[in-house]
């Protein structure tokens, strides 16, 4: 079969891999089709000529449109919705995967526009959804991206070539770009954890979009400190970071999911800079694109309301390995699915078999 990956943004490849993988294992043709409106081509060249499959560069949603129906492959995944659902149906089947299991709104959204099948990963999810799309095909499988964690295939980081101290622990700051905490950390935070390393892996947005240029600002001052490492741009996949980290900091993300799932734990920040079309009179609109009713997480780990109380946080934390297990548990069978890491051979056997 020929399996076409609709790669509208550069940072669902860490979904799609391990599905490319399995599917290039049992001997089918695998191509990413590239948006260049969406991602500088020049800058993302490296990353994708790493990979082992045929890749594309459209310019736009139409332009996906009018290769998919000369090509016309046996399935097409997405990330996200598609416009022209209608004109590739008549030749080819479409599979739609949340690209990450965050609580925004969105993740349910996109399925206003039926596809083949949709791939879901938690119980909770899936019932939610199907509650919303009762018509519709979906299939819980678990999170793909997540199954090379689980089948101890992730390499991990060069702690050795970062400049960093294997012997200490490892705190991952991953901040998402809006709404973000990132501009609330002080410019000498990695000084005030000098007995850990710290990670810092930013959304790929913080660096591709000129809105967040403050953002990168801050990433600048963090990287000049001995035991941080700031991820550059085309360090896309968070993997890496998840494997070889002992406690995530992070916002209302779908990376706080995901470190759960690991039975690792979590810091959430409660404390964001907000853009000027959610603060005050349009605080309306933050509540409703980024509303908590579509997964509540208030309890997947301890919540801080400024940096101050980041320290305490973290030891408190790492000195007890049982807080909050219970619930990492709980949240990651809701919401992430099995653990087994054949997340991928679940949605590859489905799409043989259909």
């Amino acid at each position: 079969m020929k399996i076409a990956f609709d790669t509208v943004n550069v940072y669902y490849l860490p979904q799609f891999i391990p599905i490319a993988d399995e599917l290039a294992k049992r001997g089918h043709q695998v191509m990413l089709v590239c948006y260049s409106n969406k991602n500088d081509a020049n800058k993302f060249e490296q990353v994708l000529s790493s990979l082992a499959y045929e890749y594309v560069w459209v310019n736009d949603e139409k332009a996906a449109r009018d290769l998919y129906l000369k090509t016309t492959p046996d399935w097409i995944f997405f990330g996200n919705a598609f416009s022209y659902l209608d004109d590739i149906h008549k030749h080819s089947k479409t599979a739609q995967l949340g690209h990450g299991v965050g609580p925004k709104p969105s993740y349910y959204h996109k399925s206003c526009t039926p596809m083949t099948v949709r791939f879901i990963e938690g119980k909770a999810r899936l019932a939610k959804i199907q509650e919303l799309y009762p018509n519709d095909v979906f299939i819980q499988v678990g999170f793909s991206k997540l199954d090379p964690l689980f089948n101890q295939t992730e390499a991990g980081l060069d702690f050795a070539k970062l400049g960093l101290d294997k012997n200490k622990p490892t705190l991952l700051f991953a901040p998402t770009f809006n709404p973000s905490s990132l501009e609330r950390f002080p410019d000498d935070w990695p000084a005030q954890f000098s007995d850990f390393n710290v990670l810092i892996k930013p959304h790929t947005f913080t660096y591709t979009r000129e809105s967040y240029k403050n953002q990168r600002k801050k990433l600048q001052k963090w990287a000049q400190f001995d035991n941080a490492y700031v991820a550059t741009e085309v360090d896309i996949s968070l993997l890496p970071f998840m494997r070889d980290a002992d406690i995530l900091i992070s916002e209302a993300s779908s990376t706080l999911f995901e470190f759960a799932a690991l039975s690792k734990p979590v810091i959430v920040c409660n404390f964001f800079k907000l853009k000027w079309s959610y603060r005050g009179i349009f605080k309306y609109r933050f509540k409703k694109r980024f509303g908590k009713d579509n997964v509540i997480y208030q309890n997947i780990g301890i919540h801080i309301n400024r940096f101050s109380e980041l320290r305490e946080a973290v030891t408190k934390q790492l000195n007890d390995d049982s807080l909050f297990a219970k619930e990492r548990k709980e949240y990651t069978e809701n919401h992430v699915g099995p653990t087994d890491g054949n997340s991928s051979v679940r949605i590859v056997d489905y799409i043989e078999n259909n």
